[in-house]
């Protein structure tokens, strides 16, 4: 089993299970002492900084303490770091997104893996619940549970389409892959309101950067911009075409600042104005197949019985 833990984000409430030195004092805050997290580590050797009702601090590593509404519910000591590193275990798809998948990647860029994990009924059925997400920050990981992944998928969201559409998929079982085998349920209208509507509001943000900074962030224009033309491609084509080599020169252009805000703006809205042609002209269903994505989680569900 590999040794990890998922990292506990800023502002959790946790409960001590063992006496923790308070930082430039000579005492200890008592187990059963209520705090927050104040600072998490980039992984999961080091400790966290966890800050007291009474405004001290002190530093506590993963098994010094338990995230309050877990121990609230009765759960015992160690008993959530199990389940953290199971699962991990129950990775079912493996892929790489963002800008290698795009073909807009350069020597600085990352690699961004995001998958779906799919844990054993033992645990779905549980007490204490499961995350919708479970993250390995130091290497770019962030992977779904699958319910929460196909509802977010049902609800055309971009991250998750490019998910079920990129080339550069690692790992998939056998159940990833019936899910890839029916990925085409998830395209429908929906994707002209989703993808229009979050690039109109992302612009108008931008809007307000170029007055009140002077800049913007040229690289999340040029990737609005990619958003735009590939939900064009969706309603047109049917297919998500998720590489953008075809139309990489122009679109690192805005990335790298040679383009103006005047000319980035006027694409956009040649775009919006192409996305409203191909809704009208469209042969995709009003809304996805629920029936069908509920029929897969339902099997998936039982493969893990």
């Amino acid at each position: 089993m590999t040794d990890v833990h998922l990292i506990i984000p800023i502002g959790t409430q946790v409960v001590l299970l063992e006496g923790v030195k308070v930082l430039n004092e000579d005492r200890f805050q008592p187990k059963g002492t209520v705090g927050k997290i104040s600072v998490s580590p980039a992984d999961s050797s080091h400790a966290y900084k966890i800050e007291f009702p009474d405004g001290t601090e002190g530093m506590a590593n993963r098994r010094g303490f338990s995230i309050r509404k877990n121990y609230q519910k009765g759960q015992i000591k160690g008993e959530d770091d199990f389940q953290e590193n199971e699962l991990f275990d129950h990775v079912i798809y493996r892929c790489i997104v963002g800008s290698r998948a795009f073909g807009l990647d350069d020597e600085n860029s990352d690699t961004d893996r995001r998958g779906i994990y799919l844990p054993p009924a033992s645990l779905q059925w549980g007490l204490f619940g499961l995350p919708e997400q479970i993250e390995k920050k130091e290497s770019e990981e962030c992977y779904w549970e699958l319910q929460k992944f196909l509802i977010l998928a049902l609800k055309a969201n971009p991250n998750i389409l490019e998910c079920l559409y990129t080339p550069l998929v690692e790992f998939a079982d056998e159940t990833a892959r019936e899910l890839l085998s029916i990925r085409e349920v998830f395209l429908s209208k929906l994707i002209y309101q989703t993808y229009n509507g979050y690039v109109m509001s992302q612009f108008k943000k931008l809007e307000q950067d170029l007055r009140s900074l002077g800049e913007i962030r040229w690289k999340h224009a040029m990737h609005l911009i990619r958003l735009l033309l590939q939900g064009i491609d969706i309603l047109r084509r049917g297919d998500l075409i998720v590489s953008m080599e075809d139309r990489r020169e122009r679109l690192l252009s805005i990335k790298k600042g040679e383009l103006n805000w005047e000319q980035v703006n006027r694409w956009r809205l040649d775009l919006h104005r192409d996305f409203e042609s191909a809704y009208a002209a469209t042969k995709l269903p009003e809304r996805p197949d629920y029936a069908a994505a509920n029929r897969f989680l339902i099997e998936a569900r039982r493969s893990r019985v």
